[in-house]
């Protein structure tokens, strides 16, 4: 049978691995990325009782790390098996720490005995985010996607206080307080006060002034008498302060960072970082205090804080000390202002690779999942060089001499020239002037609520960007970035209803694009059941048309064109080809009955093979002639890029592989 004209062709034929003397090699390139993610962390008692800094450390597994705060060595390393990463660390009382994870929500108590696996406390949640020491051995925990708060005490077990609101999915901040536990949402942000007795739940009243619309109660810090509430996301924002006893709002502090402020000294004061420095408050006198200690760069964040005794000479009694997310440790001491900065023995764990792309010097880039991370890998050699810090990497695409990476959050571009040093102010921070940053920021789409940039394809003469909304809103943006001026020539919101744009293609003047019905965050619920592909004119500005190529698949994560001029896209378990002409699939080929949002596909011109990865499951091959197609490995593939070479690059979680073509 032949495709002809219009002729719609359903093909089904049988997945069969590559095979042969002469199959190509798939190569294991190792792990190009690898670093240290620090999120949730407390200072307290470890291993014989001293005071160490607790860290949770982002990996497969993730880890509990004990550092000593006087030499920044490990003191102790523990598995958290099951569990990608903590945001939520905490000591109570009676000497435990508690750490409550994502990935299966899951929670952890160490003892002197070691860690236990204490399980899911909720079977609907999957993710804790923050959990708060209560009496005795007692813990809270606030949860996704259910919005719930919980307690775990050893001798009573789970307590489900259930969902805070209806219109709230998240408990993102939890402390506890003379037996009333404080728990902040997501946007419209809110903060509860719950009686851990009774369970009756009331509201605050947001602070004058304040619209909760579009932030989130993001940190809440209970310490002597306040309560201190940081609204916004991750980037610094105001720290408004309650007198818990006169229950009003008293204070606001602008330009704070989180998560943490510190336990009060014995003058009540509390210790946090501002506008990139250290800084002590006091509530009762509502006057602040600078440390000259800097901590600088987008990620400024402490990642457990609070006092130690270092037996240090420039150190005497306590000093305050604290982590941050790469593992560096920062000190201070108020009685002689000394101060520094030492990097913990705190160990590296290989990062998950999120975004893959030949750039304009011929190297394969990589780069990372939360952890972020960018590296360099030389097509030739395999030689790999890696940049370390960075954010995380939604997808990249070579245009006009320079790598262009879509950053998570706030849906932010830049623009890397590989001839030019690696400089980013906003990562890897230096107190010295530097070169021009390199990557360079370029926009962001936080103002259109937007979160990923998803996809990126370079347009003739433009960069074309599509995104994915934030939590709570829907509808992606379509952007056309003009890198001779430096100016966004077109930006539009809801180019089709309610829908992000994932995948993007470009040929003679027009961009085409591939939808998911999903928002950026999975919280959010669509309201859309297909996707949708659709076409739109660059010079003219506006939308040509929109079809559903893929009835009852949910996204179009990639679309490429072949080397007749034939629009390709994967949908779920399917390839379509589409007639440009006539607006309509005219070849379909099943891979399987999946309905996954996630998937690959590349031309190759080398071979004029279309490449892909299918629904997390597998590496495949097709021939957009015959429409044949082979299995070339299995195994959890999101990412792919094929090289100028005819190479294919493609990664399972952190691990980078080549199928190389003879030559």
């Amino acid at each position: 049978m032949t495709l002809i004209g219009k002729t719609l062709l359903v093909l089904t034929l049988a997945l069969t691995p590559a095979t042969g003397a002469e199959a190509p090699a798939i190569q294991d390139l190792g792990v190009p990325l690898q670093d240290v993610l620090l999120i949730g962390g407390v200072v307290a008692p470890g291993p014989g009782g001293r005071t160490v800094l607790w860290g949770a450390s982002s990996g497969s597994p993730a880890h509990l790390n004990a550092v000593d705060p006087a030499t920044g060595a490990e003191v102790a390393r523990y598995d958290l098996p099951g569990a990608g990463g903590s945001w939520a660390v905490d000591a109570t009382p009676d000497g435990s720490v508690y750490a409550g994870t994502y990935g299966d929500g899951r929670l952890y108590r160490w003892t002197p005995e070691g860690v236990r696996d204490l399980g899911r406390p909720l079977a609907s949640e999957n993710f804790i985010w923050s959990v708060a020491a209560g009496e005795g051995a007692t813990v809270y925990g606030g949860t996704s996607p259910g919005g719930r708060l919980f307690a775990y005490d050893p001798a009573t077990g789970v307590r489900d206080y259930g969902r805070l609101s209806a219109s709230h999915a998240y408990v993102r901040s939890v402390s506890f307080h003379q037996g009333k536990v404080y728990a902040g949402t997501e946007a419209p942000a809110t903060v509860f006060e719950v009686d851990a007795a009774t369970g009756e739940a009331a509201k605050l009243p947001a602070p004058d002034g304040l619209d909760p619309a579009g932030k989130w109660a993001y940190d809440v810090n209970a310490v002597d008498g306040f309560l201190y509430v940081r609204y916004g996301g991750a980037s610094p924002g105001p720290l408004h302060v309650w007198d818990i006893a006169a229950r009003r709002w008293v204070d606001r502090l602008d330009d704070a960072h989180g998560l943490d402020v510190s336990p009060p000294d014995d003058q009540g004061r509390i210790y946090f970082v501002k506008a990139g420095e250290l800084v002590r408050y006091d509530p009762r006198s509502r006057t602040m205090t600078p440390t000259g200690l800097p901590v600088t760069g987008r990620v400024a964040n402490t990642r457990g804080i609070g006092w130690a005794e270092l037996g240090l000479p420039d150190y005497p009694g306590k000093s305050v000390v604290g982590l941050l997310w790469r593992g560096l440790m920062f000190r201070y001491n108020p009685q002689t202002g000394a101060k520094s900065f030492v990097q913990t023995g705190v160990r590296g764990e290989p990062i998950d690779i999120t975004a893959l792309a030949e750039g304009p010097d011929g190297r394969v880039y990589a780069g990372g999942f939360l952890n972020g991370g960018f590296a360099a890998i030389d097509a030739g050699t395999g030689e790999r060089e890696m940049f370390r810090t960075f954010s995380q990497s939604e997808d990249m695409t070579s245009h006009d001499g320079k790598l262009y990476i879509g950053a998570y959050p706030e849906a932010r571009v830049y623009a890397y020239d590989p001839t030019l040093p690696w400089h980013s102010p906003e990562y890897s921070p230096s107190p010295e002037p530097g070169p021009v940053p390199n990557p360079a920021r370029l926009v962001d789409f936080a103002a259109d609520k937007q979160i990923r940039p998803r996809a990126m394809v370079s347009a003739g003469r433009y960069l074309a960007v599509g995104t994915m909304p934030d939590l709570g809103h829907l509808g992606g943006v379509l952007a056309v970035w003009d890198p001779v001026t430096g100016t966004l020539k077109h930006a539009q919101r809801n180019v089709v209803k309610d829908q992000s744009i994932v995948s993007l293609a470009y040929r003679d003047g027009v961009l085409y694009g591939g939808t998911s019905v999903y928002s950026g965050q999975s919280a959010t619920p669509p309201t859309q059941t297909e996707a949708r592909l659709f076409a739109w004119s660059i010079a003219e500005d506006r939308l040509l048309w929109e079809i559903v190529p893929a009835p009852g698949k949910p996204a179009i994560p990639a679309l490429t064109f072949d080397d007749r001029g034939r629009l390709w896209g994967i949908a779920g378990g399917e390839v379509f080809g589409v007639d440009l002409g006539a607006r309509k699939p005219v070849a379909r080929v099943r891979l399987s009955d999946s309905r996954s949002a996630s998937g690959q596909l590349a031309f190759n011109p080398k071979d004029r093979l279309l490449y892909g990865a299918h629904a997390g499951e597998s590496v495949f091959s097709l021939d957009p002639r015959t429409r044949r197609h082979a299995f070339l490995k299995q195994g959890p593939v999101h990412q792919l890029a094929v090289h100028g070479s005819g190479d294919v690059y493609f990664a399972e979680g952190p691990r980078l592989y080549r199928y190389q073509q003879i030559r």
